[in-house]
């Protein structure tokens, strides 16, 4: 009984912790602010539907493509290679988990197989109804780890394609962001003081 408590928190909290740190690092490399960048070519046919992406020096739907086939290959193609190791460190870890999980799913429908054959168990100290919450919890545990594995594959995707299409922007060193005092009169018995942000580009 120790050993199902001290792992109950554990395998409930463990998967959804990495889904949160995958989430975050693919969101910190992603995200960023937008700068001038040449704009496109105005095209005057309204009927071509596919759009273009000469332009940009990522092709994104390569990068989707690549990392389909293999995951973490659309990361390299983008240049951003560092994120091989977090996304095979992520699938690893949930296939980890997945076979943990379903060893001791296997384990708790044997001990219940036998409780109905009124064969001796592992668990002497589990009633038939403690057996099946047991049977159950693995199950669930087991089956949110699959979950988990096709999050995992799914960021793949969504994280090299995303980035191929934000190479394109021009990102410099460029931007401001400044604070300044900001004094205004109205009138002769009208002024203004105050605080002004200014965002150049």
């Amino acid at each position: 009984m120790e050993f199902l408590a001290s792992h109950s928190i554990f395998q409930t909290k463990a998967p959804l912790i990495l889904v949160g740190l995958l989430l975050l690092c693919f969101g910190l490399d992603s995200v960023s602010f937008a700068q001038e960048s040449e704009p496109p070519v105005a095209t005057t046919e309204k009927s071509e539907a596919k759009p273009d992406y000469s332009l940009l020096p990522k092709n994104p739907r390569k990068a989707t493509i690549l990392s389909a086939i293999l995951p973490g290959a659309g990361q390299v193609y983008n240049g951003k290679a560092w994120k091989v190791p977090l996304i095979y460190g992520g699938i690893i870890t949930d296939v980890y988990f997945i076979n943990f999980n379903n060893r001791r799913y296997q384990i708790f429908k044997q001990a219940l197989a036998d409780f109905d054959d009124e064969l001796p168990t592992d668990f002497p100290s589990l009633n038939r109804d403690g057996l099946v919450r047991n049977v159950n919890y693995w199950r669930k545990s087991r089956d949110l780890c699959y979950l988990v594995l096709v999050g995992i594959y799914a960021l793949n995707l969504i994280d090299a394609n995303v980035d191929a299409h934000l190479s394109g922007f021009d990102v410099s060193d460029d931007i401001a962001l400044k604070f300044e005092p900001h004094y205004e009169s109205f009138s002769s018995n009208n002024r203004s003081v105050g605080l002004s942000v200014k965002l150049n580009f």
